[in-house]
């Protein structure tokens, strides 16, 4: 695999993980008997939900926040053509970790939760410097 293949497949994966985020908030909704009224204030049905679906909900809203990060890392290395071993590895790494995450968050598993958070970043942060080395050192 290339590295602008890893990049493309990174972003392509994370915003994937993104929708799979979904799978568990829907079926809190379920859990919490959702029904079309809702849809007038969907966070109000939010007290309703289980624990566990009310960590479903923040798992979701923190999948945007990662891929908000991480979705211009990955369009820096390919715009900068980045070609670095750790930067394809960490990029490739990220949409596992958030989809680790998602699943110790719902699961409530701090710790795993916290580490997957963490790697996450780093490899976002990871990638961002890469680019940036791309860039200004040619």
């Amino acid at each position: 695999m290339t590295s602008q293949a890893a990049f493309a497949a990174s972003l392509l994966l994370s915003a994937l993980v993104v929708v799979l985020s979904v799978v568990p908030l829907g079926a809190a909704r379920s859990k919490s008997e959702f029904t079309m009224a809702d849809l007038a204030a969907p966070r109000a049905m939010f007290e309703r939900m289980p624990a566990w679906g009310k960590r479903a909900s923040w798992a979701h809203q923190n999948s945007f926040e990662a891929f908000t990060l991480h979705g211009p890392a990955c369009l820096l290395c390919l715009i900068a053509a980045v070609n670095s071993p750790i930067a394809m590895a960490v990029a490739l790494a990220h949409p596992l970790l958030r989809l680790v995450y998602i699943v110790a968050y719902v699961g409530n598993v701090p710790p795993l939760r916290g580490l997957c958070w963490a790697t996450g970043l780093i490899c976002s942060g990871i990638l961002y410097l890469e680019g940036m080395k791309a860039i200004l050192i040619p």
